[in-house]
């Protein structure tokens, strides 16, 4: 396969991994009229999207054999690791020249091992994690940042556009990864940011929902303060990002800068915050619950 279609034929996507973002991105797939086999570890997530036209999977491999590109959307590094290279994974069947696409939060140094351990097995690789969580996935609005050749990310383009609103190709493979790592620092340390601000206000006897109206359309305001701020205001912490999933990206990041011989100290401390959380119990829930370290639960 040289991943060069000579038919207007769409591509077959076996896609892996269908979670919170996952599913919506699939489904996406599928308006777009690309043809989908779903694979994920809780099979009743996969098969939910067969009444959308997906073809379900068992296993990485069975969704690998025979198609064109792989987009795998897990939780996290080593299960990106166990869905490519795994006793089921995708390179027991990847076809010559297909294409893998990581669209998950993964380490850096990790994805660009992966991506020569693809290429060894006759694949490609292109790392494209996302921004805009759930509710970003569900109404096609993410930002993709994309690590990867050229004609590979060219290949992927309208898949990408088929997700999401704004794709930046950052670089090559492992570039997507270096951005999500940067984005994921900022969104941790803003809902830091925005979670002491409402406490203080708070404390001060001042409604946190109208210091956050306040707020909104200064210097401070942001996405973090208009959707993260508002669950905080409303202690709805129903999860579209995790706090789990956070804490880990926080680790990535802190990991990355010691590999790369720099002090972020601010992350640091972000990092060990979510892990407070996640010690009190609070690891379910979505990650703008850090308010909670902060202020009595109610």
């Amino acid at each position: 396969m040289s991943g060069t279609r000579r038919d207007s034929t769409p591509p077959v996507i076996a896609f892996i991994g269908i979670g919170l973002m996952g599913r919506p991105m699939a489904r996406h797939l599928l308006a777009a009229g690309y043809p989908v086999r779903a694979q994920n570890r809780t099979a009743a997530k996969a098969e939910a999207l067969v009444a959308d036209g997906a073809v379900f999977a068992a296993t990485p491999a069975a969704a690998a054999e025979g198609t064109d590109i792989v987009i795998v959307m897990v939780s996290d590094t080593p299960s990106v690791e166990a869905a490519l290279f795994g006793p089921d994974g995708v390179t027991r069947s990847l076809a010559d020249g297909a294409l893998v696409i990581d669209m998950g939060t993964t380490a850096v140094m990790a994805t660009r091992e992966f991506a020569r351990r693809i290429a060894e097995r006759g694949g490609r690789y292109v790392d494209a994690p996302v921004s805009g969580g759930q509710v970003g996935a569900e109404e096609k609005t993410l930002s993709i940042m994309v690590g990867g050749a050229e004609a590979d990310v060219a290949e992927a383009m309208p898949l990408f556009q088929a997700m999401g609103r704004r794709v930046t190709h950052v670089g090559p493979v492992g570039a997507g990864q270096v951005a999500k790592t940067a984005n994921q620092m900022v969104v941790g340390l803003t809902i830091g940011a925005v979670a002491e601000a409402l406490t203080l206000a708070e404390a001060a006897g001042v409604s946190s929902a109208k210091v956050r109206e306040a707020l909104m359309g200064g210097f401070a305001d942001s996405r973090i303060l208009e959707l993260h701020g508002k669950r905080m205001v409303e202690r709805a912490f129903t999860p579209g990002g995790k706090v789990t999933t956070q804490a880990k990206d926080m680790h990535q990041a802190a990991d990355l800068a010691q590999a790369l011989g720099l002090d972020l100290p601010a992350l640091a401390l972000n990092r060990d915050l979510y892990d407070r959380l996640i010690a009190q119990g609070d690891g379910a829930l979505d990650h703008s619950a850090l308010i909670r370290l902060f202020v009595r639960q109610d």
